[in-house]
């Protein structure tokens, strides 16, 4: 259940209330594909770094260990010791981006998988019954992730097919979550919202899509190529059809800058790869502005990685030392890197909160959409 707490022009300070527990809006998702974060971080560290939501991917705990495998582990959030709310991705991006062969239907998409070749069909119900067996505490509906840029005629055709989808993932999950052995019978669903750049299709898409009763609904489909103008322009005009007591998830994004832009846009939810991905090349988020802790300014440097951050890593370790592990390829400076960078975006989401709570977001907005 969502609750609006705030509001500034269209940013939203809210709340959302799970069976595993309430996630304070706007919040950032850690992406831990496969059930950790890449870069040695457990469940156990996410807490330690203020993380409210697990991320985890339907496609890639199918194929391992298998969800079956997670179910009789009691699910994902007993498999990997997370106790707090749990996401899982429907799939349907990775279907579309990592199978070198697929073929789409109206019942669903037939492709190879990218670790051994094997085929696999995936459809709306199949993608549900994974993420039951997985057993987060939201699912997300299986969709087709349109390219950027794509044609107009197809990008519609494919939009009222996944709306069709969506009421049979609905549906799926209705049935399931009845079922005695089901890991958690609450189980929730977000809609995700498609049609490129295109905001007629994607308004009409949404108008479509909220028609469907569920917990939630994502803007998907962006941050695929388009320049960041028309990723904005596409959330302003979607965002008017949102329903506005039901959370705002943008997949895939972004950039702190990215975050900061779509939160004046209205936008409640995040995840993105980006922090640990730069953190396990040396690519620092601060506060004072990025910085590449692999330049040779920060060899001799005993400065904690942003002077202003109270991570682990800052709290205990100088930039010398970080850059000497990277350097030496030890796994441990990747590890302390994506420590700081989700410390990091936690704590920049958790600063937006408080600006909202108090009136003042456009004031943060300003202050730091240039710095960071």
């Amino acid at each position: 259940m969502y609750t609006l707490k705030n509001k500034e022009s269209s940013a939203r300070r809210g709340e959302f209330r799970t069976p595993h527990g309430t996630i304070q809006l706007p919040g950032f998702m850690n992406v831990a594909t496969c059930g950790a974060i890449k870069g040695g971080l457990s469940a156990i560290d996410l807490k330690n770094i203020n993380c409210q939501v697990q991320l985890c991917n339907t496609y890639h705990l199918h194929l391992r260990p298998g969800d079956n495998i997670v179910k009789s582990q009691g699910g994902i959030r007993k498999f990997t010791s997370w106790n707090g709310p749990v996401l899982t991705d429907s799939g349907g991006f990775q279907v579309f981006s990592l199978a070198k062969l697929r073929k789409i239907s109206e019942e669903g998409v037939d492709f190879s998988s990218h670790i051994d070749g094997r085929r696999i069909f995936m459809s709306p119900e199949k993608s549900i019954e994974i993420q039951s067996n997985l057993g987060s505490t939201i699912a997300m509906a299986f969709d087709e992730c349109i390219a950027n840029p794509a044609e107009y005629t197809y990008t519609k055709n494919s939009c009222a097919r996944t709306t069709r989808w969506l009421k049979r993932c609905k549906n799926q999950l209705d049935n399931l979550n009845k079922l005695e052995h089901t890991v958690n019978k609450s189980q929730m669903l977000f809609g995700i919202n498609q049609g490129s750049t295109y905001h007629d299709i994607r308004i009409e898409h949404m108008k479509a899509i909220r028609e469907v009763d569920v917990d939630g609904f994502a803007i998907g489909g962006l941050a695929v190529g388009e320049t960041a103008d028309e990723m904005y322009s596409t959330i302003e005009a979607v965002e008017l059809y949102m329903p506005a007591d039901k959370p705002r998830y943008l997949m895939g994004v972004g950039t702190p800058a990215n975050i900061l832009e779509s939160v004046l846009r209205g936008v409640d939810l995040f995840d993105c790869v980006m922090p640990s991905r730069n953190a396990r090349h040396g690519k620092i988020f601060t506060w004072q502005g990025p910085i590449n802790i692999l330049n040779s300014q920060y060899e001799s440097d005993s400065e904690p990685l942003d002077l202003s951050c109270d991570c682990p890593t800052c709290k205990n370790h100088s930039r010398s030392y970080i850059r000497h592990l990277l350097k030496s390829k030890e796994i441990l400076g990747m590890r302390l890197c994506v420590m700081h960078n989700l410390y990091f975006y936690n704590t920049l989401l958790s600063r937006i909160r408080e600006a909202l709570d108090n009136n003042q977001f456009k004031t943060f907005y300003n202050q730091y959409i240039n710095i960071l």
